[in-house]
Order: structure tokens, then sequence, then C-alpha cells
């Protein structure tokens, strides 16, 4: 039956339902002990009368645990239900049970999980929240951090947020909370206290002025990193706008030229350059997009026409490449070439990127403390990408705090084990 301290008085079974139903009881030492925390406590009356507790089947035969639940009176808890050694307090499963759908649920699909331990998948929900609030109380998640990274992940349609910590040295996920808010970020280092705010020595972001608000006032001697990722992606959405607005150029031209009707065009057709352009100009984000050295021939080929056909468009595209490049230099070289691109994008009349340059100022020390400590948030979006495959498992679940267990109990460093296995 996967129980322990336990005495199992006689056994039933039900052939039509195929259900086996062990009568048991504690053992004398685990009589008479509080459901909450353990400690033995006088007993108060004999409750609402037996309950069941779902086990692991036995093949394809369900089982149950049935026993008596007293109530004890607890000096810290009042009048709860007694305690017993094969189940959590207030949980219809064991804890072999529980183990198992935990274990199921960081390593398999969510039909597989429902199907295979006959249960709801609200059910599994719950079930997870009760096993990562054991393994919280077991291990301290936030001792000894020094490097952060911190970041939003949308869960949930309708702008639905949570915010999410990782640990850079461990390379684990070590907090998350629904909200994208200061208020949000300061719940985490209210959690951290004010004696390991002092030892966190750095703290990557997306350079969200809401987190850098909070980092500075929680952590002032923490050294704050912009990621490069972030960074590099203000230059990428910069561009498209360019893009965006040649494209539109191109079209309006084209609005103004003849039009063809169906069916090739005769040989003696008058050309239409902005019909073409626009057409050209639509296909190329991606060329635009992608580092030179992952093109391929069609999309070298296209770079190569806006190089000959659009400087502007070209230059916009060389700003990025450029911004992009600094951040493979060496801290001394990186910290000249990035004044010399803060200078070149000011001057170059792209509106678009004067408008990035007064970004890349404000947030220049921490693009600098990048590229100094070599660090980016590249650990904490990996960590979203997988929250997002576990926010598809876990759609349905009756609240974000089960979600958010799920993810720390398949990221935190933490993962459950089958029952009876180390």
């Amino acid at each position: 039956m996967g129980v322990e301290k336990t005495v199992i008085e006689r056994v039933e079974f039900d052939e039509d339902a195929e259900l086996l139903v062990a009568h048991v009881r504690p053992t004398s030492r685990s009589r008479s002990r509080c459901g909450v925390c353990g400690r033995r406590s006088p007993g108060y009356d004999s409750g609402a009368g037996r309950r069941s507790w779902r086990a692991l089947d036995l093949g394809t035969v369900r089982a149950v645990l049935e026993a008596d639940a007293p109530r004890v009176t607890c000096l810290e808890h009042g009048v709860v239900v007694a305690g017993v050694p094969w189940a959590r307090h207030d949980a219809g499963h064991t804890y072999a049970f529980d183990e198992t759908v935990a274990w199921l649920a960081t390593q398999s699909s969510k039909s597989t999980v429902t199907e295979l331990m006959r249960v709801a998948w609200r059910t599994v929900g719950s079930i997870i929240t009760r096993v990562w609030d054991d393994v919280e109380a077991r291990f301290d998640r936030l001792d000894g951090l020094r490097r952060i990274g911190i970041d939003e992940i949308s869960y949930k349609k309708g702008h639905k947020y949570l915010m999410v910590v990782v640990d850079h040295d461990q390379r684990r996920l070590i907090w998350a909370a629904p909200g994208r808010t200061s208020a949000t970020v300061g719940e985490f280092f209210d959690l951290l206290g004010e004696d390991r705010c002092a030892h966190i020595t750095h703290v990557s972001a997306d350079g969200a002025d809401f987190i850098d608000t909070i980092v500075a006032a929680a952590c002032p001697n923490a050294v704050r990193v912009a990621d490069p990722f972030h960074v590099v992606k203000w230059a990428s959405e910069a561009l498209d706008e360019v893009r965006r607005g040649a494209w539109n150029d191109a079209r309006a031209l084209a609005r103004a030229e003849p039009k063809r009707g169906r069916g090739r065009p005769r040989a003696d057709a008058p050309p239409r350059p902005g019909s073409d352009q626009a057409k050209a100009l639509k296909g190329a984000r991606y060329s635009l997009w992608k580092n030179p050295e992952n093109l391929t021939d069609n999309q070298q080929i296209k770079l190569a026409w806006i190089a000959a056909t659009d400087p502007r468009l070209y230059r916009a595209y060389l700003l990025k490449e450029g911004l992009r490049l600094i951040f493979a230099m060496p801290y001394p070289a990186a910290i000249e070439a990035l004044q010399r691109w803060i200078s070149w994008a000011r001057r170059c009349r792209i509106p678009a990127f004067v408008k990035l340059s007064k970004s890349i100022v404000k947030h220049q020390a921490r693009i600098l403390a990048a590229i100094e400590h070599n660090l980016s948030n590249a650990l904490i979006e990996s960590t979203n990408t997988k929250i997002r495959l576990i926010t598809r498992m876990a759609f349905g679940f009756k609240s974000p705090q089960a979600l958010i267990a799920l993810a720390l109990l398949s990221l935190g460093g933490h993962r459950p084990t089958l029952p009876g296995r180390t």
C-alpha cells in the first residue's frame, strides 16, 4: 500500500467496483497528533466519522485507505483533525499518490497524468501545490543568492503576467508571482529581506523602469545589468519601423501608378516601380532581422537589393548590426564602440534611431556592465520558454499558484521523485 507507521486492520475487496478498501489506523506513536504541526495533543472528539484516502492503484484495481478521523486540541492551532502518517493534512490522497502525480506532471502531458491516475486536472493542480509547499518547508530557495535575473511573462489572455526571478549561478528558477508592477517586484525583495538583499551583487533585467526603481532601492550596491537581447530587440523594432515607413511610401507611389488588368502583363506595359518595390519590401523583414551569418542565399540577394535601392533603410540595418556587434567585443573596445554608435545614431537623420540613441544613453552604464560581467537574461529567456510550455500544460488550473508550483517543481532544482526511489 506504500504507507508507513500504519497498522492495516483488515482489507475488503469489491469485485463489481474493482475497489480495494484497506481499513487502517496509525501506530501508537503516530496517534493524537496535530494535523498541521504534528505535535502530540489531547483528544477533543471523534470527529465526523470515518474518512477515506485515495492510494496508488494496485494494477488495474483502485485502492483507498479508510480510517477514523478524530479531532485533537492543539495549543497553537486549536481544534483540528488529527494527523495521519499516510497523508498530508486536509488532503484526500496518500503521500505516495501525491508524489507520483507530481512526478508525472513534471515529466508528461496533461492527458497522460489524468488518464493514468484517474483524477481531474484541477485535482492535479491541488496536489502539485501541496507537494511544493512541502519542498519549500524543507529547502531555503533564497539562500546564497548573488546574481539574479528578473523578467515578466504572459501566462493568460487579458494581460495576465507572472513576475519571474532566476538564480544565474545555480541556473534555476527561484521565485514567481502573479502581477507586472513595482509592488510585485517589491514582494520578492521583501521576502528576501534586508540582509540577503545586501549580498546581491548583480541584477539583470530588460530595462523596465519599474523594475529598476525597486532594484535601486532594495539593492543599492548591486550592479544593474541591461539584457543584451532586449537592447538588440529595441534596435530591431526601430529597423522594422523604418522598413514599414519605406513600404508605406512605396505603396503610396504604387497607388498613383496605372492599374493593370488580370493575367500576364503585356510586353509594352508601362513599368510600375512603386508596386514592385512595395512587394519586395514586404518580404524583406527576415533579411533585415536575421544575423548576416544566418542569411539564406535569397535573403542575401534581398539585402544587396535593399543596399542598392534604399540607402536609408540599409543605413538603419547597419545601425542595428553595429549595436549587436558591440556585445561581442572586449569590454575596453566596447566602451569606445558604444560612444561612436551613439554619435552615429544621433546624426543618422532617422527618427526611430535618434529616439533609440536616447534610450541607449539612458541605459549606457547597464549595457556596458552586461559586457564587462558577461551577464544577460539568456537564462531567464530560456526559463520563460519552458514556463510557456508548462502554461500550456497547466491550462485549466484553478489558480496561478498551481501553475507557479508546477514551474518551481520543474525548474527550481527540486524535481519530485517517484515513491521508493532516490
